[in-house]
């Protein structure tokens, strides 16, 4: 399945799911049962529907610029010799960027999802009594191995013809900037090729899912003492973000249609869902015992994702790789730049 089509599933089972939780909040004698905390905050300084509105439009905007400059970055950077694929700059941009994803799958999405699984406006049965948010990230990893594993195996398949010879596919040529083991042969450059663009599709999954969530939070909230900070934390978030996203897309050697979905889908996923928060901010609630576990579930499952895709897809196949693994000296400075990345958005969880 191409990943355009399962981009639109998922958007559309957030849209279900969200709607199901503002449809099933409680109302009336069910809303007075529930503790003061979970109750839907109206008043304080910091709460404004106009001033928050007009937050929300400036990040819609912001966020909308940054992430498509973050993801468009690397692809224009054959242009611009200082980032071309073959330097050692751009080793070190995407290292960076990789560290930027890690964190956000350890700092910021499955924070978030435990916040939410064990909240006291939920039944104490069974969310207190089990750790759903790190099985559901442990599972979540696991299936994604597994759609690696078969989407790679499916991509392999259908390269072949019907009598097993090689598929002379005219797209099916290697990029001598990979981060993979550089080895010699057709099927050799042809298998690398599909690595990148599973790579690429998966990752591109994980962080949809992700945004579109931590949009609608912020949409559905009138809290302008929360959403100040966090239009600049979620630019800062998406630009490096898309710059590690735009690394892989350009290593899968994409035609310019695919190139432009995986952007544009990049893009707009976290302003869409802001949109999507501001139209049901009159009735969501996000204390609720349905939202919580909608939310905290799909940032389980981005986490799990986001993390397996960090580690295994970005920064085990480049410091294995034999680029780094013949540079001693890029290596350390490679792994410096990780630590930047992943210490600069973990502090970005200070506020976000």
């Amino acid at each position: 399945m191409k990943t355009n089509h399962l981009l639109i599933i998922f958007l559309l089972i957030i849209f279900t799911t969200v709607t199901q939780s503002h449809a099933t909040e409680p109302t009336g004698q069910e809303s007075k049962a529930l503790p003061e905390e979970c109750q839907k905050a109206t008043g304080g300084p910091c709460h404004s529907k106009a001033g928050s509105l007009k937050l929300k439009l400036i990040a819609i905007a912001a966020i909308l610029v940054t992430s498509m400059m973050g993801v468009t970055l690397p692809l224009v950077s054959k242009s611009v010799p200082a980032l071309h694929p073959d330097t050692k700059l751009f080793v070190l941009v995407k290292a960076f960027a990789s560290g930027v994803i890690l964190a956000t799958g350890y700092m910021h999405v499955l924070p978030d999802s435990f916040e939410c699984l064990t909240s006291v406006c939920l039944p104490e049965k069974p969310w207190s009594k089990f750790p759903f948010t790190t099985f559901i990230a442990m599972m979540s990893a696991v299936g994604t191995l597994m759609i690696d594993s078969y989407m790679m195996s499916g991509f392999k398949k259908y390269s072949r013809t019907d009598n097993g010879s090689k598929n002379p596919d005219p797209e099916m040529k290697i990029m001598g900037h990979c981060h993979g083991d550089v080895t010699s042969g057709v099927d050799d450059h042809a298998s690398q090729l599909r690595r990148y663009r599973v790579v690429a599709q998966v990752l591109e999954l994980g962080i949809v899912v992700h945004s579109v969530v931590i949009g609608l939070s912020m949409g559905a909230s009138d809290n302008m003492c929360t959403i100040r900070p966090l239009v600049a934390a979620l630019c800062f978030h998406q630009f490096f973000e898309g710059m590690g996203l735009g690394g892989c897309i350009l290593q899968a050697d994409y035609e310019m249609k695919m190139k432009g979905i995986l952007v544009f889908f990049f893009s707009v996923t976290t302003p869409l869902g802001i949109a999507l928060g501001i139209l049901l901010s009159n009735g969501y609630q996000e204390n609720s015992p349905a939202a919580l576990v909608v939310v905290g579930v799909l940032n389980a499952v981005s986490a799990g994702l986001l993390n397996y895709m960090a580690l295994v897809d970005l920064l085990a196949a480049d410091f294995l790789g034999k680029r780094l693994q013949d540079d001693m000296k890029l290596q350390a400075i490679a792994y410096l730049a990780v630590l930047l990345g992943a210490g600069g958005m973990s502090v970005m969880a200070i506020w976000a």
